[in-house]
């Protein structure tokens, strides 16, 4: 009986506590380890309580503002890799310090109809260009296969691009890179890193770039990226690197969606919760790197994702300017009241995730 007695108390007291912790709790906003907004709680009504809506919109609530959150997520991750030995959680694995996201399943028709706008776009906007294109490797293609995770097949993905676009020239990248010259928390290669890469597309565009022996690097400590939050695991931060010259210093950048004009890169961003938005304010459907250090009148269009705001800094040496163009936030049917095209250099570049998904372009 004293037994008993004992455990109710017990079981009391943590009730007790639980409640008392969740009065006390602020509601947040924000979760900067998962980059996403959180649920906020619901209003009461006649209609939300009749539909179920408010009891589906405060079960969200609740677990999105439960106490200790954070720490019940990370243990969790914890305890499905090192005790359960689960390969992944939340569909991000863990190898060699390093992180990563399945992604498996290659939607050929998906290729195919990005290929196809690439034509599309060729034969109404620039059909005299040099027109390039290239895939960028992700994480995976250097991961995920030697450790036994599902992943893309890559080699179906360029031989589909080759078929559809035999009149564009390819740049090859996977040898290029390695997985050291990604983040370890994050989706991105890291832009001190992509010297080689730098190389191969400018020897494709007939330009020279800036040797990385005469930038500046300045660097970011604790820089934590997506996976991080989505992993759960509280890994250690890692630097996050710009590099800087003169040539780049003296560059202005142009953002269409603003009317606002800023330099190559935005410090002021390192303190945003994606702080890989330094390289040129991060996303952005239109904008254009104009260089008065140029030697030459020529010019580049590049149609990418998010690994292109490091990449074009690169590039920009050779070119008067570089525009930069996002099609997942900018239609394709309004490119010519933007841009004057008269034979410029055009390069479509994307990584893996927007072939498999073309229907994000517009």
């Amino acid at each position: 009986m004293k037994k008993s007695s004992v455990t109710a108390f017990v079981l009391l007291a943590c009730f007790a506590a639980g409640f008392l912790a969740c009065a006390l709790h602020t509601d947040q906003e924000w979760s900067f380890s998962e980059r996403r907004r959180l649920a906020q709680k619901p209003t009461v009504s006649a209609e939300s309580l009749m539909s179920g809506k408010f009891m589906s919109d405060f079960e969200s609530y609740s677990l999105d503002q439960f106490p200790l959150r954070e720490v019940f997520r990370t243990v969790k991750a914890q305890v499905q890799y090192h005790v359960f030995r689960q390969k992944d959680n939340n569909g991000i694995y863990l190898v060699d310090g390093t992180l990563s996201k399945i992604e498996s399943g290659l939607d050929e028709n998906s290729v195919a109809a990005a290929a196809d706008k690439f034509l599309t776009l060729k034969d109404r906007y620039f059909p005299d260009s040099r027109v390039f294109y290239g895939v960028i490797p992700d994480k995976n293609y250097y991961l995920a296969a030697a450790h036994g995770y599902p992943h893309l097949d890559y080699d179906r993905l360029d031989a589909i691009l080759a078929e559809k676009l035999p009149e564009l020239e390819r740049i090859e990248l996977y040898d290029c890179l390695s997985a050291e010259d990604y983040y370890r928390t994050d989706s991105h290669w890291r832009q001190e890193r992509l010297e080689k890469a730098a190389l191969r597309i400018a020897e494709h565009l007939d330009v020279d770039i800036t040797p990385f022996d005469d930038y500046t690097a300045h660097t970011f400590e604790n820089f934590r990226g997506v996976y991080w939050g989505q992993s759960a695991l509280a890994l250690p931060g890692e630097d996050l690197t710009y590099l800087t010259s003169d040539v780049l210093d003296g560059c202005t950048v142009y953002h269409v969606e603003t009317n606002g004009t800023t330099g190559v890169y935005e410090p002021e961003r390192l303190e945003d919760p994606d702080p890989y938005d330094v390289f040129l304010g991060g996303a952005d459907a239109f904008l254009t790197i104009t260089n008065p250090h140029a030697e030459t009148d020529r010019e580049l269009i590049l149609f990418r994702d998010s690994f292109g705001s490091s990449l074009a800094p690169l590039l920009v040496q050779d070119y008067r300017t570089v525009t930069l163009v996002d099609l997942r936030y900018f239609s394709s049917e309004l490119l010519d009241q933007f841009i004057d095209f008269h034979g410029q250099d055009v390069l479509f570049l994307y990584s893996p995730s927007i072939y498999n998904n073309a229907a994000l372009l517009k």
